[in-house]
């Protein structure tokens, strides 16, 4: 009775979160019938998806001309990621947001699960439908499911390579394996991640230094098959994205409204969108790399993967030219993480962070950004400085460590 009650109990905690998927996936359904405008991101995932199928070049114009009349979008995603969305092809038009929103909502619960897992720990129950309940307060969660951005689906792509894929032998202690890369895919999922947004080729180095060679190798080599073949299928358009869009962050939108918590948005608000405002951004990001870098070597020597992934996951972040306030959802497994730590002040002020909305509640559009001043400055940029001081706090704590035992543990 006593081994089957955890195990019955558990059963009925993932009966919940899959009885919430559920009623996502109802609520789509919901919005199709009524005909609601809702998902303008995933509706682009469709439409470059048709636009492959039929033919017509996906960068040539600023809208897609497959999609519904009320978005006005272009597709700013790699060559690659139009095949990966042909499956979006078979969907209805109206139903995609709700497809693209239960995929979500299950990959949520899958970095819920995965980060909070550990020999010898056994969550509650009603953690995971909590958990993930909870989590659709978050505003860059909240908001990727309004949009019906990936943005959840790439994370869990990322979480599942780095942290289940490419484990090692031993999930903990500073004794954690010995192989120097993971399982036979370990590494595919990062590099298909890569090939639909760009930005998670930041995990590629986070498999270099965490001495995961293959793994790193595998992920590149995947994410440079997919853009290679995509020379064959559609030569001009790729070439055009590669020589034109991958290097114009503007494409996207503002680089200087407040939804782009990056350094590049936090100087290109503070200049005016100065022209060496990238530049500074790269520089400043470029001395930040010294400490992020030797925190996630730290971090994962000690057998921390989960902590040394969310501080490569936070640099990237800043490091982007462009980070949407949605694409801010690794605060979810940050919260996990720390609650799972037992960290709970932590785990409050994060979670306080991200269910505030400040990026909503800040004067912001057209040229309010440039007349800020210091308080409004602050707030406007608050994801990014959090980030940043997390960083560099964490870097300053692990140094104090080294000077109190300067033995370093090795893998």
């Amino acid at each position: 009775m006593s081994t089957s009650r955890p195990a019955s109990e558990a059963r009925t905690g993932r009966l919940l979160a899959g009885v919430l998927a559920l009623l996502v996936l109802a609520f789509g359904v919901v919005v199709w019938l009524a005909g609601w405008h809702v998902g303008a991101d995933s509706a682009v995932y469709r439409a470059g998806a048709l636009t492959l199928l039929h033919g017509d070049p996906l960068y040539t114009r600023d809208v897609l001309t497959a999609l519904p009349d009320w978005v006005r979008l272009p597709f700013t995603y790699t060559p690659a990621a139009a095949p990966l969305f042909l499956p979006l092809a078979l969907v209805p038009s109206g139903l995609v947001w709700g497809v693209i929103a239960v995929l979500s909502v299950v990959a949520l619960m899958v970095v819920i699960t995965v980060v909070s897992s550990s020999p010898g720990r056994s969550l509650a129950w009603w953690a995971l439908p909590a958990g993930t309940a909870a989590a659709l307060a978050l505003e860059p969660v909240w908001k990727t499911l309004f949009l019906g951005q990936i943005n959840l689906i790439l994370m869990a792509f990322v979480v599942l390579d780095v942290l289940v894929l490419s484990a090692r032998d031993s999930a903990d202690g500073p004794s954690a394996g010995k192989r120097a890369s993971g399982r036979r895919w370990a590494g595919v999922l990062i590099g298909v991640a890569a090939a639909i947004k760009l930005t998670p080729l930041i995990f590629v180095p986070h498999l270099f230094f965490t001495g995961r060679w293959k793994d790193g190798l595998r992920a590149l080599g995947t994410f440079v098959a997919l853009e290679a073949v995509m020379f064959v299928v559609i030569p001009v358009d790729a070439a055009r994205f590669w020589r034109d869009s991958a290097t114009d962050p503007s494409r996207v939108g503002s680089v200087h409204w407040i939804f782009n918590q990056s350094l590049n948005g936090l100087v290109n608000r503070a200049s005016a969108v100065a022209p060496w405002s990238l530049a500074v951004a790269v520089g400043v990001a470029a001395v930040l790399a010294v400490p992020a870098v030797w925190l996630v070597v730290r971090l994962h020597r000690r057998g921390e993967a989960a902590a040394a992934l969310l501080v490569t996951a936070f640099y990237g972040l800043l490091l982007s030219p462009v980070s949407w306030s949605h694409h801010w959802v690794w605060c979810v497994p940050l919260i996990t993480l720390l609650v799972v730590k037992a960290r709970w002040w932590a785990a409050a002020a994060v979670a306080v962070l991200f269910v505030s909305q400040i990026v909503m509640l800040v004067p912001n559009g057209g040229d309010a950004e440039f007349g800020w001043g210091l308080g409004w400055s602050v707030l406007g940029n608050l994801y990014v400085l959090a980030a940043a001081a997390g960083i560099l706090g964490l870097a300053a704590r692990e140094l104090r460590l080294v000077r109190r035992s300067p033995q370093v543990v090795t893998v």
